[in-house]
């Protein structure tokens, strides 16, 4: 049914051509989407399970941030958040700065609840692009952040236009280059270190076992801006390793982005655990790792590339 003309000035100077096509992609996505169904097969709605993400992914947030971020009204989100923590999910505490406050946080069992309904999610996302080749999942998320751009002008400022996407000739050489030149001038390290780099990259190269090792590279508008490997160490052991992100594109979530996406790929493959190694002067790094759930087990102080390093090994349950 074909839409009446509105009293609304504003609405009526619209091309009807054009609210239909809003309408029939809007009907288009809800349905491939899963909207309309129980939102990823849980118990929880949608706005539920946005309240959640909110909660996994910000910092302490306040009840009124929450409303303002996700466009509720407060009556109703505090309804929600009084069920979360009624059913052990979720604690607040005093704001430090605001006695009115509470700041919130999940529980270990909030956390527990949400972890499965993000995997879902990112299964489901996954689906979605699997069918199309590399090409046309580029141009989708392209078409996607324009859509983004064009009906919230904020977000534009500026525009960013990130892909994770599979290597491609020449990235495993810049991946290299990138290591190389990072850490020597951030950190001081030498040749070594951008030997061991070249090492693991050719390892990769000659042993890649599909469908149980993986590599990301991160552009952001276009251009390479960070990189991460999932390699097999043991049937039920993933290895994390070469998370690499360049000073411009840190700040803005690609870190977390693609350690989510080795959590995603090594539980879809089939690991039980995901481990990796890393050095105590990485604070971003180790930050990322521990608010995904990994913990350090293992430390060794060394000096094999140069300056004195503490080596850190962590581990990751993923059953």
């Amino acid at each position: 049914m074909a839409c009446m003309p509105s009293p609304n000035p504003q609405a009526s100077a619209v091309d009807a051509t054009a609210i239909d096509a809003i309408r029939r992609f809007n009907r288009f996505y809800t349905q491939r989407a899963g909207v309309l169904a129980p939102y990823l097969g849980s118990e929880f709605t949608l706005t539920e399970v946005r309240v959640l993400y909110e909660l996994a992914h910000r910092e302490a947030p306040v009840a009124s941030e929450l409303a303002r971020v996700l466009g509720l009204d407060g009556g109703y989100l505090s309804r929600v958040l009084k069920r979360f923590e009624q059913a052990g999910w979720l604690r607040r505490q005093p704001s430090p700065t605001d006695a009115r406050q509470s700041l919130l946080a999940l529980t270990e069992a909030g956390q527990a609840v949400f972890a499965p309904l993000q995997q879902k999610s990112c299964d489901e996302a996954a689906a979605l692009l699997a069918p199309l080749p590399p090409p046309d999942r580029a141009a989708l998320v392209q078409a996607m952040g324009r859509i983004e751009g064009l009906l919230d002008p904020a977000s534009r400022a500026p525009t960013r236009t990130v892909l994770l996407r599979e290597p491609a000739p020449g990235d495993l050489g810049w991946v290299v280059q990138q290591h190389g030149e990072l850490y020597a001038r951030e950190y001081g390290w030498d040749a070594r270190f951008e030997g061991l780099v070249a090492g693991i990259v050719a390892d990769y190269v000659r042993q890649f076992q599909p469908g149980v090792e993986r590599c990301w590279i991160a552009e952001l508008d276009g251009q390479r801006v960070g990189s991460v490997f999932v390699v097999r160490q043991s049937a039920t052991t993933a290895k994390l390793r070469l998370l690499l992100l360049r000073p411009e594109a840190r700040g803005l979530g690609l870190g977390g982005r693609l350690t989510d996406e080795c959590i995603a790929f090594a539980r879809r493959a089939g690991y039980r655990e995901m481990v990796l190694w890393t050095q105590s002067c990485l604070v971003a790094a180790r930050g990322i790792y521990a608010s995904r759930g990994f913990e350090c087990t293992g430390s060794e102080p060394h000096a094999e590339f140069g300056v004195p390093l503490v080596s850190e090994t962590w581990r990751l349950a993923l059953d």
